[in-house]
């Protein structure tokens, strides 16, 4: 991993990494630790205790068995109730995906926290899934984008469904491969990105860390 090129945050910030049984855990916990934060990884909701700060949605395989493992071990009433408290939150890659009401992936319902549906790459002429370096635009005056060049940050996709559709209010960043898609979401504390920032390198390292010292400022 790429070192991070700016000076660490003055003291950790506690988040709570869910492992719901899928999802790169280790990777994005190194890189939020390496980012600012001290990383507990919790496998049930009663572990998350009252000094996180925010909560990690890593996310990555098929979206009907992330649902299945989100309802069995309840982490869905959790996440639901985290981000409707506006607490801090980020979702990485499925972790965005299972946001919304539903995905063409086995036609399986989403947490329904979001308006929005996923769908496949359907084009003839591209490659799936997008895996690889892709651009991010940001919308201006994008949270989370010191360090960040917001007209165009390449970061690294894997991924065969995107989100389609999503309230203009929420987008926070897009992507073209073959169809212009959402590639980041924020709402208020909220935050989720398709592509992976653990594996992007520098850029990605710094929106983590802007999103830790966002918790900070807050």
């Amino acid at each position: 991993m790429t070192d991070f090129p700016t000076k660490p945050l003055p003291s950790p910030v506690p988040v709570a990494l869910i492992d719901y049984g899928m999802g790169n855990l280790r990777s994005v916990a190194r890189a939020f630790e390496k980012s600012g934060a001290r990383v507990q990884t919790v496998t049930h909701p009663g572990e998350v205790g009252d000094t996180a700060k925010a909560l990690i949605f890593p996310g990555q395989g098929a979206i009907v068995d992330c649902m299945d493992c989100l309802h069995r071990t309840e982490f869905d009433h959790l996440i639901r109730e985290w981000v409707a408290a506006n607490r801090p939150f980020f979702g990485i890659c499925l972790g965005l995906q299972a946001l919304f009401e539903s995905s063409e992936e086995g036609s399986s319902a989403g947490l329904g926290i979001f308006p929005g549906h996923i769908k496949r790459f359907r084009q003839p002429s591209l490659k799936v899934p997008h895996m690889g370096w892709n651009t991010a635009t940001f919308r201006p005056n994008a949270p989370l984008a010191e360090g960040i060049n917001a007209s165009g940050e390449a970061f690294y996709f894997v991924h065969s469904y995107y989100l389609a559709d999503a309230p203009q209010e929420i987008v926070w960043c897009e992507t073209d491969y073959g169809t212009r898609f959402v590639s980041g979401i924020q709402a208020k504390n909220c935050f989720a990105t398709q592509f992976h920032p653990e594996k992007s390198q520098a850029k990605g390292l710094q929106l983590y860390r802007n999103f830790l010292q966002l918790i900070r400022d807050s």
